[in-house]
Parts: C-alpha cells; sequence; structure tokens
C-alpha cells in the first residue's frame, strides 16, 4: 500500500517515489551472530556476580553491623550493672557478716554466690552469640540460582 501523498502525483512522480521508498528487509536489523551472543552472555554473567558480590558483602555488613550492636549494648549494660552490683554485695556481705559474726567470712559466702550468678549470665551470653549468623545465605541461594539458570541456558 502506498502512502497518501503519492494520490497526488502524475504516473512518472508516482513511479520516482515508490522506488524511493525505504524497502524494510534491507533495514531490519540482523539475528546475533554465536559470537555476540556468546559476547552477550559472558558479559551479562560478569555484571550478575558484581552485582552478587555487593550482595554478599551488604548482607555480611548488616550481620556485622547488627552483632556489634548487640556487644555495645551489652558491654555497657555490663559496666553501669557492674558498679551497681558492687555496692550491692559489699552490703549484703556486711548483712551476712553481722548475721554469723564473721564479716570475712559473709564477704567469702557472698562472692562465691556471686561467681556463680556470673557464670550463669556469661555462658548465657556465650550461647547467644553463637546464634548470630555471618553467612551471607540469601547471596549464597541467589548465586546457586543464578548457576542453575546459567546452565540451562547453556544447554
Amino acid at each position: 500500500m502506498n502512502p497518501p501523498y503519492l494520490d497526488r502525483l502524475d504516473d512518472d512522480a508516482r513511479r520516482d517515489a515508490a522506488r524511493a521508498q525505504p524497502n524494510p528487509t534491507v533495514y531490519s536489523t540482523p539475528e546475533p551472530t554465536l559470537g555476540e551472543l556468546f559476547t552477550s552472555l559472558t558479559e551479562d554473567f560478569s555484571t550478575l556476580v558484581r552485582n552478587e558480590i555487593k550482595l554478599a558483602k551488604a548482607e555480611t555488613m548488616e550481620s556485622v553491623s547488627t552483632a556489634t550492636r548487640g556487644g555495645e549494648l551489652m558491654a555497657a549494660g555490663g559496666f553501669v550493672a557492674y558498679a551497681g552490683l558492687l555496692i550491692v554485695l559489699m552490703g549484703i556481705a556486711v548483712l551476712v557478716g553481722q548475721a554469723i559474726g564473721s564479716y570475712w567470712l559473709g564477704a567469702v559466702l557472698v562472692g562465691v554466690l556471686t561467681l556463680a550468678a556470673g557464670a550463669v549470665i556469661f555462658f548465657s551470653g556465650r550461647s547467644a552469640m553463637k546464634n548470630v549468623n555471618l553467612t551471607p545465605d540469601k547471596t549464597i541461594e541467589s548465586i546457586k540460582d543464578d548457576a542453575r539458570m546459567v546452565k540451562e541456558q547453556l544447554s
């Protein structure tokens, strides 16, 4: 079908204008070669790997940041509690010493009980720190999915 402006021209002008029309098959894009496809796949895979590494770094830094913040809060709370605990323990040791008639024995009894309580608290904190996962699980799973996809595309 000819464009509408050709209807206004005489026969010779129509033939000249029709010859000047672009041939759509001449200007269509050719199919990429196997080498071009492989180059594109290599570039896409490189970009994918770089992005996965960035994701792994971000995920790991998030876990480390959370663990660091938790450790800082535990330490600060521990120092404040330690100061208060020392004062309370001195008062308890004096009270027990007055009750049994020997201040040094009262101090030893309070000290042993305090050491036992400290051990329980320490081991509770240690088990809580074991639950922190620094492995970038989401990134590892994503990389496995990407590898499966690439294998499927290549086969």
